[in-house]
């Protein structure tokens, strides 16, 4: 149902736009194997970098030889999506590259991303972290000593009721997932060396594909302004890692699949906005090194929606971003559907109908102060990654399997917007119990020391501040003779949702994939998706229909459409790891 609506715009999209493209902020898309050493700053050493589209079906080596004939500097080459990222100090670039037989478009690199904020709702409430405190927590959870793969549960488990909403544990007995299976976390980073990542994170095929920019990132950590492929300095990768593939070890969390390997495929900045280059570079870099599932916990912009034409209220050169945009994505998400990667994707937490999503004022979020009102239509209008092709849509519920008040929805069940939901937290459920805006309505996850540090939940000794008290736990344990001490965090969102699926993904993948057809272990993504929603457990619409959560304003109401076995608050249901590897 998503690919119709997707295919039938692209369609319209190649019919009508060749050789538009925007002017600046836009999109850069480097070979895999050359990308993670691209420069993605818009301008370096008096030169400017650009990003050049070829048209479907036209080399972009050929295109590159081209430009490079034109005086341009060929940085990178993506024969996958047909892209090439070049530095020109010619300030007529963009129309001479236009001008050319064969392109699609021509842009400035910019900013054209961010994760979504971690807590952060559409009223502007800042993330429930700051709202209130949970009493009496402790600051740190003291483990067993040294490694035991086969405990029942690691000391934080007991926190994680999301775990027990999907049968996590109850799976484990069955499956815990296979370290061939490979699961790529598209993100801010993965810190490598966090006592519960180290032991399933895969340093051989983890890359970098971004360039730190001190304006928006601050100063670089190196020299290089290139972080090593297992630095996370924003801490939502991490945070995302955990519940993917936390491994089973005696300390912290346990994730979905804590036997399965981990792949920083990095695309996001430090501060959490994402080069459209990074990404695409990132998701065939997935596709061509064999990963099996890459969870998306972010979104495509600085547009909310990426339109076909763009909005009414659009000029020319904004059109044509979002048209390159679009184009640049649908080849990225289609190259890797084809070699067999599942994709798995935030649906978004702005409480918004995804089939009326009426007007968006928040677009172009960067640089500031260019924002403008637009009129969005469902039809020709994208939240890319989630809405584009072949990704799974993930809504989030919290404990008590209400959806999110912040988690987007749709009332066009056909649209394909949402294939499932899964947890993410809301801390603003429980409503009338003693547990109702409190940090355990979240997700607990890993954590980089460093950003809890700069943040000031834990001081420079390592301990818990008053701050980070019953929203931050340290957790120390002795591995191989010498001890070693985790920190994680409650955080929510469609963001902490997603990897809870990709996570049962993974799991599928290592309970029923082989040799035979694919380039080593792995399984059909199609296959995987299937299972993934055919296990899921059925959930019906509230009753009314109509929603209404208490304490808040009346704008987050949401109306549920659908039946038990597919609406537009659930999708297909909520994820069943049990279920997911028991062929049920």
């Amino acid at each position: 149902m998503r690919n119709t609506r997707m295919v039938s715009a692209l369609g319209a999209l190649a019919l009508g736009l060749t050789g538009l493209a925007a002017t600046s902020n836009a999109t850069a898309a480097p070979t895999a194997d050359t990308a993670d050493t691209t420069k993605t700053a818009s301008s370096a050493g008096g030169s400017t970098q650009y990003v050049v589209l070829a048209d479907r079906g036209s080399s972009a080596k050929a295109l590159a030889k081209r430009l490079e004939a034109k005086g341009a500097t060929v940085t990178a080459v993506n024969e996958a999506v047909g892209m090439v990222t070049v530095a020109s100090t010619s300030s007529d670039f963009v129309k001479q590259a236009r001008s050319m037989k064969g392109v699609f478009g021509a842009a400035e690199e910019g900013i054209v991303g961010r994760t979504p904020d971690k807590a952060k709702d559409k009223a502007g409430v800042e993330r429930p972290r700051m709202e209130g405190k949970t009493a009496g927590a402790p600051d740190v959870v003291k483990g067993p000593k040294g490694k035991s793969k086969n405990r029942a549960a690691d000391p934080l488990d007991s926190k994680l009721w999301g775990m027990d909403m999907i049968k996590a544990g109850q799976a484990h007995k069955v499956q815990s997932g296979d370290k061939r299976v490979t699961v790529g976390i598209m993100d801010t980073g993965v810190d490598a060396s966090h006592p519960d990542i180290a032991p399933n994170f895969n340093h051989k095929l983890s890359r970098n594909f971004v360039t730190d920019i001190p304006d928006i990132d601050g100063p670089c950590e190196v020299e290089s302004c290139v972080d090593p492929a297992g630095v996370d300095e924003g801490g939502h990768g991490t945070h995302v890692a955990g519940t993917v593939a936390a491994a089973k070890n005696g300390i912290g969390v346990s994730g979905v699949a804590p036997d399965v390997s981990i792949v920083n495929v990095r695309a996001g900045q430090d501060a959490g906005y994402f080069f459209l280059g990074s990404t695409v570079n990132a998701l065939t870099y997935s596709a061509d090194a064999g990963l099996d599932v890459v969870n998306m916990s972010f979104y495509v912009d600085p547009w909310a929606y990426n339109c076909v034409g763009g909005a009414p209220e659009d000029n020319p050169e904004e059109a044509a971003q979002q048209d390159m945009t679009i184009e640049a994505m649908s080849r990225a998400l289609r190259y890797a559907n084809s070699k067999d990667v599942t994709l798995v994707g935030a649906l978004g937490n702005a409480a918004t109908d995804l089939a009326n999503p009426g007007s968006d004022t928040s677009s172009p979020n960067y640089p500031e102060g260019n924002e403008h009102p637009r009129t969005i239509d469902n039809a020709s209008c994208f939240d890319l990654p989630v809405e584009g092709e072949h990704v799974i849509g993930v809504s989030s519920v919290g404990p008590t399997e209400r959806k999110a008040y912040y988690s987007n929805y749709t009332t066009d069940i056909e649209s394909g917007e949402i294939e499932i939901s899964a947890p993410g937290g809301d801390y603003r459920d429980k409503v009338g119990t003693e547990d109702f805006a409190t940090a355990g309505n979240l997700i607990l996850s890993s954590v980089p020391e460093n950003v809890v540090k700069a943040e000031g939940s834990v001081d420079e000794d390592g301990n818990i501040t008053e701050a980070g008290e019953g929203w931050v736990f340290k957790d120390c344990a002795m591995v191989k003779g010498k001890q070693e001490c985790g920190y994680y965090e409650y955080y929510q969102g469609t963001s902490m949702a997603s990897p809870h699926a990709a996570g049962v993904a993974a799991l599928i993948v290592s309970q029923f994939g082989s040799n035979n057809g694919h380039t080593g272990f792995g399984l059909d993504a199609d296959t995987t998706k299937e299972i993934l929603m055919d296990s899921a457990r059925d959930k019906a619409c509230p009753t009314p229909s109509l929603f209404d959560y208490p304490e808040i304003p009346a704008s987050y109401n949401a109306q549920c459409v659908g039946d038990e076995d597919f609406n537009g608050f659930y999708g297909d249901g909520i994820i069943d790891a049990l279920a997911a590897v028991s062929g049920r």
